[in-house]
This record gives C-alpha cells, sequence and structure tokens, in this order.
C-alpha cells in the first residue's frame, strides 16, 4: 500500500487544497446515493467563504432506508457472527487506508470547519490510533465462567448490540468519529453515521475507505444531514438499538427523549463542559505552566469540549500568572489554516462566530475585566483572537455557560476548599485540572472534583488505554479503552444443567 507524502509548507498545502476533490452524496447500502428528497446543503470554507460542495440532505425517509439496510446486514451475520480475529484484520486494514490517505482526510477537516491542518494532522494520529487499538483488543476479550456447582456449568458472553447509531461533532470531526465506530464496528455492530452538516466531508469519504478495507453491505453507512430531520429521525428508530453522541447538552436531553419515546435504545452520550483549571502558588515554572493553560483553552480555537475555559489561580500569584499567560496568548493567534505556523484556525460558522462575540460582549456589560482581545479581526474569515477576562464570578454568564470559542474566565481563590467548591460548581463534570508539586493536595482535590477526568500537571493528556467521558449534564458514555467496546456489546447469561 503507498502511503502519500504529508506536504511541509503552506504552499504545499494551498496547492492540494486547488486540486483536491470529493464526495459529496450518502453512503447507503455500500454506494454513494443522493438525499431521497434530492435536498443538499452547503458546505462552506469558514476561511474564504467559499462554498466547497453541496453535500446530501438526508431526512427520515433515508434514515428509514438505512436501517432495514444496516438490520439486514446484522442479522445476515457476514460481519456479526464472524470470528473477532475476522473483525480485527479488515479494521486493521481499514487503518491502514487511513494512514495512506491521512493528508487528504485531514486537508478536508481543514477546509471544512477552519481548524489549523496542523492539528488535524494530530486528529488523523488520534483517529488511526484508536481504529487499530479498537481492533486489537476485540480478539482479546473473553467471555466469564461463572462459578457455580458440580451439577450446573454458567457462561456469560458478550454478543453485539444490532444497529447503532453514531452522531459526530464538526470540532474533530475525523477523530470523533473513530471513537465512536471504532469499538462498535469491533465488537460486531452495524452502523450508521450521522456527521456534522458543518463537517460532513472526512466522514464521506471514510466510507469510500471502509469499502475498500472489506467491510461488508450495509455494515457501514454514512447520511449526511441536520440534526432535526435525519439525527431526529435515527434517535427515533425501531431500527436503531444504541444511539452514541457527542454534541450539546441540550441535543443530549432531546437524544434521550427519543429514545424513550420509541425503544427504549441505549443512549451514550458525550456533552458539554465547562472545564475548571486549578493552579496552586506551590506549582513550578509558572511561565510553562501558564503557556499551558493558555494553550488549554486556545487550542483549536477554544472549540474544545474539555476547553480549560475557567481558569481558578491562588490570589497570591495571580497577577504574576495572568501576565506571564497573557505573554504567551501572543503566540497563539489565528491565520489561515493551511499554513502549518497557525497556532488558531477560523471559527466554523457565522453562527458560531457571533455566539462566540455576544459572550464576550455579555462578559464586558457584567463587570469582568478584558485583559486581551475580544473584538474580531478584520478582513475576510471568521477568526477571534485569544480572549481573557479577569476578576470573572461565579454569577457571570461567562463563568458558567459554555463559550465554545477562544474565550477564558479567570478566577482567584484562598484555600483548597474554595478551589474545590468554586470547580465544583458547575452543571458540568468532563474535564478539570490542577497543577501543584504538593502530592497529598493533589490526591485530595483530585478525589473531590466532580469529573469524568482530572489532568494533574498537564491539560488533556492521555492514549487509546484511558476512557474519556463525563458526569453530571456532560453525559453518561466513555469513548476510548476496552470500556467503549463494553458499551457496544451486551451480555448474555447461559446455564447448564449436568444434573
Amino acid at each position: 500500500m503507498t502511503r502519500k507524502r504529508t506536504p511541509s509548507t503552506y504552499a504545499d498545502w494551498q496547492a492540494m487544497a486547488a486540486s483536491l476533490s470529493f464526495e459529496t452524496r450518502a453512503f447507503v447500502d455500500d454506494k454513494f446515493i443522493g438525499a431521497d428528497s434530492g435536498e443538499t446543503f452547503a458546505t462552506v470554507n469558514p476561511v474564504t467563504g467559499e462554498t466547497l460542495g453541496q453535500v446530501a440532505s438526508c431526512n427520515a425517509v433515508d434514515a428509514e432506508r438505512a436501517g432495514k439496510v444496516a438490520r439486514e446486514a446484522f442479522e445476515c451475520g457476514e460481519w456479526s457472527r464472524v470470528a473477532p480475529v475476522k473483525r480485527k484484520q479488515v479494521l486493521l486494514k481499514l487503518a491502514e487506508l487511513m494512514e495512506a490517505n491521512k493528508s487528504e482526510l485531514a486537508l478536508l477537516d481543514t477546509l471544512d470547519m477552519g481548524k489549523p491542518i496542523q492539528s488535524s494532522l494530530g486528529d488523523m494520529a488520534g483517529a488511526i490510533g484508536c481504529m487499530r487499538y479498537q481492533a486489537e483488543s476485540i480478539d482479546k476479550l473473553y467471555g466469564e465462567v461463572a462459578p457455580t456447582g458440580e451439577d450446573s456449568l454458567a457462561l456469560v458472553l458478550r454478543e453485539p448490540l444490532g444497529v447503532v447509531a453514531s452522531i459526530v461533532p464538526w470540532n474533530f470531526p475525523l477523530m470523533m468519529t473513530s471513537w465512536k465506530i471504532a469499538p462498535a464496528l469491533a465488537a460486531g455492530n452495524s452502523v450508521i453515521l450521522k456527521p456534522s452538516e458543518k463537517s460532513p466531508l472526512s466522514a464521506l469519504r471514510l466510507a469510500e475507505l471502509a469499502s475498500e478495507a472489506g467491510i461488508p453491505r450495509g455494515v457501514f453507512q454514512v447520511l449526511p444531514g441536520f440534526g432535526h430531520t435525519v439525527g431526529k429521525a435515527l434517535a427515533l428508530s425501531m431500527e436503531v438499538d444504541c444511539l452514541a453522541f457527542t454534541g450539546s447538552t441540550g441535543v443530549g436531553k432531546l437524544l434521550m427523549q427519543y429514545a424513550g419515546q420509541s425503544n427504549l435504545k441505549r443512549v451514550y452520550l458525550e456533552c458539554g463542559g465547562k472545564s475548571p483549571n486549578i493552579v496552586f502558588a506551590d506549582c513550578k515554572d509558572l511561565e510553562r505552566v501558564a503557556y499551558h493553560a493558555a494553550e488549554a483553552i486556545f487550542h483549536n480555537q477554544g472549540e474544545v469540549c474539555i476547553a480549560g475555559s475557567r481558569l481558578l489561580v491562588e490570589n497570591s500569584i495571580r497577577t504574576t500568572f495572568v501576565d506571564k499567560l497573557l505573554a504567551a496568548s501572543e503566540s497563539m493567534q489565528p491565520g489561515d489554516p493551511l499554513n502549518p505556523d497557525s497556532f488558531m484556525g477560523a471559527i466554523v460558522d457565522e453562527t458560531q462566530h457571533k455566539g462566540i462575540l455576544d459572550y464576550i460582549r455579555r462578559g464586558v456589560e457584567e463587570g469582568a475585566t478584558l485583559r486581551a482581545g475580544g473584538k474580531a479581526l478584520d478582513g475576510n474569515g471568521l477568526f477571534i483572537p485569544p480572549t481573557v477576562f479577569d476578576d470573572v464570578t461565579d454569577k457571570m454568564v461567562i463563568g458558567r455557560e459554555e463559550v465554545f470559542g477562544p474565550v477564558l474566565s479567570v478566577f482567584g481563590f484562598d484555600t483548597d476548599e474554595q478551589a474545590i467548591a468554586m470547580a465544583n460548581d458547575s452543571d458540568y463534570g468532563l474535564a478539570a485540572g490542577l497543577w501543584s508539586q504538593d502530592i497529598d493536595r493533589i490526591m485530595r482535590v483530585t478525589r473531590r472534583l466532580e469529573s469524568g477526568q482530572v489532568f494533574v500537571n498537564n491539560w488533556a493528556g492521555g492514549d487509546q488505554t484511558v476512557p474519556f467521558g463525563g458526569v453530571k449534564q456532560s453525559g453518561n458514555g466513555r469513548d476510548k479503552s476496552h470500556h467503549s467496546l463494553e458499551e457496544y456489546s451486551d451480555l448474555k447469561s447461559v446455564w447448564f444443567s449436568l444434573a
């Protein structure tokens, strides 16, 4: 398998973008087709405003058809009942195809939603690593023999659920797709993927690669479209046994309602966040910590579910620390996403851009101190520079609600107890971080933080071996690790009488 050369310069990426062609139709029953209604929607480059293509806009009719195809594929057993090692071989081939085409896949995500190309390449590494991890794991998970008496034998078996619908967000398009579909496919399910209408292109390219890798007809399908049409239809479908979603808390709540209104399908949610990043006065190297604190919010234009958007700094170092953070943010300005030197790219679309600016306006009106940024950049493209508010309180909207943009809220605290209380005073619980050299404090605070994951002296660390997900209104599911395989399989107890 020939691996294509990864472009290395701004000019190289521009040339590749100019020559790129891509699929815009839905992928159903192992072929690309238009939506039943014939309707399309425009996917737009947020840097240039250019329409990249008119993408098939699927609806309930398309969802019903895909659901029946997926059910037939599951029941025939060509994928669901083969030995796990066979599924492993196909998924490893898919990972190799993704590796061979990673530059194209990364470029599609960058053009579609505006993230820097270097960030998209990092996403590809995560997506490919996830596919390989889940493929390699599936033939290493054993069932159980229960401890019974000599007159009986009890087995506990793991079996695939059936049809899984995966609804993924636009901020990490292909990486989040892999987090959802890799364990679901590895476990033997049929999967229907609904990519975000803001970033559908890499998912459609992945469908081509999946077919080339040997995933059987109907086992993997892609339905682009809107949440209120095809997304809602999948959530209500009687053919869908499990719904896996990453996105806003509001939509997550709707999906749970739809599951209850239909067939009580399982719903795994990874929703919003307003993650606290706590800096204690005893942490080492304030300049380094300040850089990572800035990176935690400004990476990917702040369009990150686990963004460290609430910075809690011990008051004795707060003035010094914020000055260092402001200096660090100067190196994180937005630029053309095709330029490998750009730290931030463009905001995904005009709606998101306007929403972020509205939050900034509210922050100023509520009395927070604007220390950096605060205005959209002049010229073409949807760019907002790193924005920092100091003197934020828990009564302010910018201190409580998820902005999903490059906007940091800084709070001060004096005691450990105060820091813990402030960190936990949120509807969300997706991630938290703390910086300290005191191991007793680290263990004490970590245990009390209400969060699905805690980063100690780092932000966003981890690999495929650790689960990713939240608590409270950040959701209930887990991506990555063998725990995600457990979510996409079911337990069957078998009791033998030997009397």
